[in-house]
């Protein structure tokens, strides 16, 4: 951030008191600009032993595989944006049954909220950011095309939770990917 949005001024970094970061602050008006994680919000629709993903048309990770998610948007919450984006990104109608995995990125200040979720229909289309949609059973999952850590955690541990019948709520701490193998 270069300048204050209240009154133009540019801003400093600063410690402000009480605080224990560094934070941009103008030092006209003395507002204070936090920068927090993005929150990234998204399903794992099911229909029957199938998972829909969706193909990435867009950057990062290109043409690789993933569950249908995105930025939250104000004014929404966790629940509705995960259901706006399945529906942005797979044209696909689904019914969240709950909270699936929260994953921590603290490399790259981001929370991903993924919800498992019921498919209502078979009526799912590549959104703008999708390249295709299809239904994957877990032995046709492409692993080595998963887009993102975050999804793969949460693909294997749906698939292994689903041979037990029992899904509870996942935190994971997810590091940053190893680009060298």
């Amino acid at each position: 951030m270069k300048f204050c949005s209240e009154c133009g001024t540019p801003v400093a970094q600063l410690v402000p008191a009480g605080d224990n970061r560094a934070r941009d602050v103008c030092p006209a008006c003395a507002t204070i600009f936090y920068s927090n994680p993005k929150m990234v919000v998204g399903c794992l629709p099911e229909w029957e032993d199938k998972v829909l993903l969706c193909r990435r048309a867009i950057e990062p990770q290109y043409g690789k595989w993933t569950l249908p998610a995105g930025f939250m948007e104000n004014h929404e919450t966790t629940e509705q944006g995960a259901v706006r984006e399945t529906q942005e990104e797979a044209g696909a109608n689904v019914q969240p049954l709950h909270l699936y995995t929260l994953c921590n990125l603290p490399h790259i200040s981001q929370v991903y909220l993924m919800f498992r979720a019921r498919l209502l229909d078979l009526n799912f289309s590549a959104g703008e950011e999708s390249l295709e949609v299809r239904l994957f059973a877990e032995d046709e999952i492409p692993w080595d095309q998963i887009a993102f850590l975050t999804i793969e955690y949460t693909l294997r541990q749906y698939f292994a939770d689903r041979r037990t019948g029992e899904f509870p709520l996942r935190v994971a701490d997810i590091p940053r990917r190893n680009h060298g193998k």
